[in-house]
């Protein structure tokens, strides 16, 4: 079985793993559970891989392995006179982060489960103790409140505690069932990548937000790693202030060189998909000492404010037009004293591009999702647009097809922007026609997106499509920077030849009268017949 293969296995046996907790609710509350138990199946096979390597004891069966590792973690034992216990919990927590006793070890509460001596409290037990560790050994912060959404209690579970207990047990035991490890990180990465999209599928506008699909991501993702000028072209630092799963940063990451070079840092306001970003990049390798996720939000006040506060690359699909608080105090806020004016209260979209923009190295490039709206908008809005084309921070501005979000179905664009541009020129490209037509949303092709990028790299006109605007040609357009006054897609109508016309008509009139010919003859051809004939008489 090829590799491509494995993988669309694996997503589709931990899609159907959830069919416990299908029935009792909606797909936004039960990506908590699901989500949640994966990644502590995670966790608990990966405290054993590096008990191993501690120990060099990489050799050992999984039961020969977990044995060593429940003897070594007795308060009792004892090698050379030191306490295993000490040493183990110390190689653990620098080594991961965390640790995990043997008792809340994923395939112990399972044991327990195949046994019928499960209770529902042994899970609530081991999550939380993961989450702060025991004994005063702490885990690292990034592990504090990780699985706060995981509610063993609720009654959407089921009405009773046994209810709720066999619907834990039945997705526990459907996990288990599945070879998550037999594959390496990428493909286990790229399987809860894939959850994650189909619960944003599943959700629809209630709770996708938390996704911004991997066609998007791939655009901006190009883009922001794109000839990188300076000496190190490694990009080190990326920075989303609404990051969401954290699906945007680690499409970024694909596009490096050696993304272990790279230091992760994001803002989330909705604690529930804070959790999930934090469990997705860990899923996806990266360790806790190089993400630095915090649960804020990002307009209410500025963060991050120590060192970094500026990135290679900051990427963002913030909410829409969403209300904020611009209270005059805030024209004091660095990010956005130079321009004068507020976003206005009803429309945050400015407020989160100035917050990009101020937190972006003077080499780097930040790619921006928002609504067409910002490009044309005027008052305080249009104040802000002249500004940062006269500042010429603008490099590019992207069109998207309708209707490629889970959240939203109104039109979008990518803006590219930059603190160090070579020239004053803004590129156009007008996207929006060119997608792939799906069910419920439409999708942007492999060659739709190569297209994009193309065009974004190589900064050239293309006909119906892309345009290279001067800055003296948007002064014109007093910085209005609606894409149809720059890229022009009418498609004029067909010249229409009058004679062709007029042969077509008399054609037709010609045949119309050798049809009534032919049936007129075929009238008198008729033989009259009597109906009220009596063939008996």
């Amino acid at each position: 079985m090829t590799e491509k293969a494995q993988s669309s296995q694996l997503e589709q046996s931990l899609w159907s793993s959830a069919n416990a907790l299908r029935g009792s609710m909606d797909a936004s509350e039960y990506k908590n559970y699901l989500l949640g138990l994966i990644f502590y199946r995670f966790l608990s096979v990966k405290a054993l891989k590096a008990f191993a390597e501690n120990n060099h004891l990489q050799n050992l069966t999984s039961d020969e392995l977990k044995a060593q590792y429940t003897q070594y973690l007795d308060s009792n034992n004892e090698i050379a006179g030191y306490k295993t216990r000490d040493i183990t919990i110390k190689g653990l927590l620098n080594k991961n982060g965390y640790h995990i006793e043997p008792a809340d070890l994923y395939s112990t509460l399972v044991e327990k489960i195949q046994s019928h001596e499960f209770e529902l409290e042994q899970l609530d037990t081991a999550l939380h103790n993961l989450e702060i560790s025991t004994n005063g050994q702490n885990s690292h912060s990034d592990f504090a409140g990780l699985f706060a959404d995981v509610d063993l209690h609720s009654n959407k579970l089921g009405g009773s505690i046994r209810q709720r207990n066999q619907a834990i047990s039945e997705t526990m035991l459907a996990l288990n069932n599945i070879d998550l490890f037999g594959h390496d990180g990428d493909v286990l990465g790229d399987a809860y990548e894939y959850l994650i999209a189909q619960f944003a599928s599943d959700a629809g506008k209630k709770a996708g937000e938390f996704y911004t699909p991997r066609q998007v991501s791939d655009i901006i993702s190009q883009i922001v790693t794109y000839q990188r000028d300076t000496g190190d072209k490694q990009i080190r630092t990326i920075y989303d202030p609404a990051v969401g799963s954290g699906s945007l940063l680690l499409n970024v990451a694909e596009h490096v060189d050696n993304p272990k070079l790279i230091q992760y840092h994001g803002q989330e306001k909705n604690t529930t998909t804070y959790n999930l970003a934090r469990m997705n990049l860990m899923l996806h390798d990266v360790s806790y000492e190089d993400m630095d996720i915090r649960n804020g939000d990002t307009l209410d006040k500025d963060w991050p404010v120590e060192e970094p506060y500026q990135f290679d690359a900051v990427v963002m699909n913030p909410p829409y037009s969403t209300p904020w608080d611009n209270s005059e105090s805030r024209l004091a806020d660095p990010r956005f004293r130079d321009y004068g004016v507020l976003p206005p209260k009803t429309k945050a979209d400015f407020a989160f591009l100035l917050h990009g923009l101020y937190h972006l190295k003077t080499d780097g490039t930040m790619g921006i999702v928002l609504p067409h709206g910002i490009l044309f908008r005027g008052a305080k809005e249009g104040k802000i647009r002249q500004k940062l084309l006269e500042d010429n921070r603008i490099d590019a501005v992207i069109g998207l097809p309708a209707n490629i979000f889970h959240s939203t179905n109104i039109t979008t664009l990518i803006l590219i922007l930059k603190k160090d541009k070579k020239d004053a020129n803004v590129m156009f490209i007008d996207a929006s026609r060119e997608f792939e037509k799906g069910k419920n949303q439409n999708n942007l092709t492999a060659d739709n997106i190569q297209k994009i990028v193309k065009t974004y790299k190589e900064r050239k006109d293309v006909d119906k499509y892309a345009h290279v605007a001067t800055y003296d040609e948007i002064k014109e357009n007093d910085f209005n920077l609606n894409i149809p006054r720059y890229v022009d897609t009418f498609e004029p109508e067909p010249d229409i030849d009058i004679n062709a016309v007029k042969q077509n008509i008399q054609n037709i009139d010609t045949e119309m009268h050798s049809l009534q010919r032919e049936i007129d003859a075929m009238a008198a051809d008729l033989v009259e017949t009597d109906v009220n004939t009596n063939d008996h008489e």
